[in-house]
């Protein structure tokens, strides 16, 4: 992890010390992001490998430009040797449902990836993952989701 994403991590914790629980994925940028982002507050970090990004399978690791060339023809047809989109939604649904049984009336964090907020946004928010996969990425501090 980098200078700027270890700040960055830091900034987080600062911002988001009122959740309830912190859920990351099990891959390592993930885990790293939120043992910083909370190290010392207390908060139980829960790793999920449901959070974790797409498999891109042969591609796991390629060039960006690549793997987003391609990301249109992933949603429903999983990548050579990976999974769909609509996997990851599929796992994300799941989770949520856990979550919600769980944790009703409380805030949870999530640190993940591009994929899984991709699902986040096609159960919550009705986009369709056709839109969201071409869509340009615009990095900012964090989505806020609601769930009833």
């Amino acid at each position: 992890m980098s200078e700027r994403g270890r700040a960055l991590a830091v900034e987080l914790g600062v911002r988001r010390r009122e959740v309830d629980v912190v859920y990351a994925s099990d891959l390592r940028r993930a885990v790293q992001t939120a043992e910083i982002a909370f190290a010392g507050s207390g908060k139980e970090v829960r790793l999920d490998r449901r959070l974790r990004e797409c498999g891109y399978g042969i591609y796991n690791g390629g060039p960006v430009s690549e793997v987003a060339a391609l990301r249109s023809r992933h949603i429903d047809t999983p990548w050579p040797g990976g999974q769909s989109y609509r996997q990851v939604v599929a796992e994300m649904a799941g989770f949520l449902r856990d979550v919600m049984e769980q944790w009703q009336g409380c805030v949870v964090l999530l640190v993940s990836h591009s994929a899984n907020r991709w699902a986040l946004q096609n159960l919550l928010d009705e986009t369709s993952l056709e839109e969201l996969v071409d869509a340009p990425f615009e990095w900012r501090p964090g989505w806020e989701y609601g769930l009833a």
